[in-house]
Order: structure tokens, then sequence, then C-alpha cells
């Protein structure tokens, strides 16, 4: 069956077809082609229920010329082709300066987030690539890996067992946490302890010397410390052992995902992957300071999202008391 473009040729042959009373299924099947291509062929080029070839071709030719102008636009409008420059250049997706165009910086043409995309894929924009998160010049299929049977953390109380306020976000004080670890070849037991909050998005990073129970515990307490917090969500590493404890001390519950499936996190495993454009994969933690641990932090919760309606997350947290005093969390190396 033929794929592509219906071409000038075949759009003569479906105008005689159809002059002869054949069905669209039936001039699908001469022309070896899916008979939903010609219906939505005949539909989108017919004018006033009458299929021409010669206005069907014409009428294709404007929507591709269009179609790809449109995906061009940033070249051909200045002031926006700068404005996106810029954004990227402070590690803001494609995503949130669309946001701001429609919803802040409205003075400006707009141009939605696959045009940036489709922009930054051309032959123009591929200087930019590497402002984006993963850094990649052309989207990348994902395979999927064999896992093996991991152990369960002693006592562990699963993610099923968490509420559905929880679940879909209704309601505050839900936290997902994570660890990133430094690269192998450092022999490095630098760690980072990541918390965020499920609705707010609001982000805790604290730099830790290695990943014992006690150490990973510690910073999560500091973290939380001045934060409302209900719930904390976690994955079965071995820093999480003693999640008993720190659930009493905490006054929260704690739930784990299902190993290996870190999707059940996802709000963290997405903050994680922010991260790495700041601190790359393979790097030593250790080598980076308090004060830029700091900025890090800084820059994720004052950046807006999109499913904060382009708030930040500090403003989020501000405007529904999050936290328990006025005091900004600070960030230092726990050990």
């Amino acid at each position: 069956m033929k794929k592509g473009h219906i071409k000038p040729a075949e759009q003569t042959e479906i105008y005689i077809l159809l002059k002869k009373g054949y069905s669209k299924s039936d001039i699908a099947d001469a022309l070896d082609r899916c008979h939903t291509s010609i219906g939505r062929e005949i539909k989108r080029n017919s004018e006033n229920g009458i299929y021409n070839p010669r206005r069907a071709a014409q009428k294709a030719r404007n929507r591709r010329k269009q179609s790809k102008y449109q995906g061009m636009k940033i070249r051909g409008k200045p002031e926006l082709e700068k404005y996106v420059k810029e954004k990227l250049k402070l590690l803001w997706t494609p995503e949130k300066i669309a946001g701001r165009l429609k919803n802040v910086d409205i003075h400006l043409p707009y141009i939605s987030s696959k045009g940036i995309y489709k922009w930054l894929y051309s032959s123009f924009g591929q200087a930019y690539c590497k402002y984006l998160p993963k850094q990649r010049y052309n989207p990348r299929k994902r395979k999927k890996k064999k896992k093996t049977k991991r152990e369960m953390i002693p006592n562990r109380i699963g993610i099923e067992h968490r509420s559905e306020a929880a679940n879909e976000r209704r309601e505050y004080g839900h936290y997902e946490g994570d660890t990133i670890v430094s690269g192998k070849r450092h022999n490095s037991t630098a760690s980072l302890s990541v918390i965020t909050e499920r609705k707010a998005r609001y982000v805790g990073l604290k730099k830790i010397k290695n990943l014992k129970p006690k150490t990973n515990n510690r910073a999560i307490k500091r973290m939380g410390k001045k934060l409302y917090r209900k719930t904390l969500t976690l994955d079965n590493g071995i820093e999480n052992k003693a999640h008993e404890k720190l659930a009493v001390q905490m006054m929260i519950d704690i739930y784990f995902c299902d190993p290996y499936s870190s999707w059940q996190k996802g709000g963290v495993e997405n903050v994680n992957g922010i991260i790495r454009r700041f601190i790359p994969k393979g790097a030593d933690i250790a080598d980076y300071s308090d004060a830029e641990i700091q900025k890090i932090e800084d820059y994720l919760n004052h950046t807006p999202r999109k499913c904060l309606n382009y708030k930040t997350p500090y403003e989020v947290m501000v405007e529904n008391n999050l936290f328990l005093n006025k005091s900004h969390p600070g960030c230092a190396i726990e050990g």
C-alpha cells in the first residue's frame, strides 16, 4: 500500500473515478491507498462538495507551503527569534517559552512549543539544541530493557496504599524523594538528595557525603523541616532502608514505588532530568559547592512551570502558605 502525499496524477484519477460513481473504498483499492487517505483527500480539497484535481493540487501545495512557513515562523520575526534564543540560553524549555508568550509576554508574536522544536531541529536552530534538557538534536526512541528481580525494603508500605488525594494531586503536602549519585569512574560516594512536592513542584536539594540511610534521613529531615508535608514516596534504594525511623521523626507516612517503576514518582524523576543539565551524568558531585547546589535549587523553584499555569513553584508555595515560617529553606552539605 502506497504512503506519502497523494500526487497530482492520483488526484486526476480520483476525479475521474468519482465522476464514474466509484465509492471511496473502491478508489482506494484502485490506487493502492488506504481508504482513510482517500476520504481525507476528498474532504479537505473539495469545494462546495465538488472535487477538482487542479484546485485540489493547488490547495495541497498551499497547505504544505504554509506548514513549512509556520515551522520557520521564528525566522520571519526577528524580535520573536531574539526572545526565543534568550530564553533558551536561560535553560527554559520550549513549553515554558510558548506558555509565557501566550499568557504573559503577549506583546510578542505567539509560537507554539512544537514550532520552537521544529525551528530547533532545523538548520537555523541547531546551535541552540544544546540548551534543551536532554541536549538532543533529534528525538530519540527509547528501548525497553530487561530487568532483574530486586529485594524489597523491609516493612515497606507500597504506593498502592497512598491516598487518592495524593495520587491525583488534589492537595498539597505530598512529596517524592530520590538521590543522584556521582559517576563510577570517580570512585566518589558524594550524592545529591532530592525531594519535590507533587502538586506545587517545589524542590529541595541537599548534598550528602554518602548513601548511608542515616545520612540520607538527616538530609531529608533538614529539607522538610520548614515545609508543610504529609507523605513521602521513595524508591527501593538502600539509602531508604531506615524509612520507619524517618517516618516517626517527621510524623509523615512513607510509601514505596514498585521495583523498577520510577514512573510512579515521575515528578522527582523529571526534576532529576533537569538537574542533569547542571550536573551531567558521570560527574563527581563532590566537585560542586553548596552555593552551586543552591543556585540549581533556586533555578528550579523560580522558573515558571506549564503545569502551574506558568507560575513558579515558589509562588505557589507562598500563595498556599506551605512554608512553616517565612525563612526560605537553604542548602548545606549533610554527612
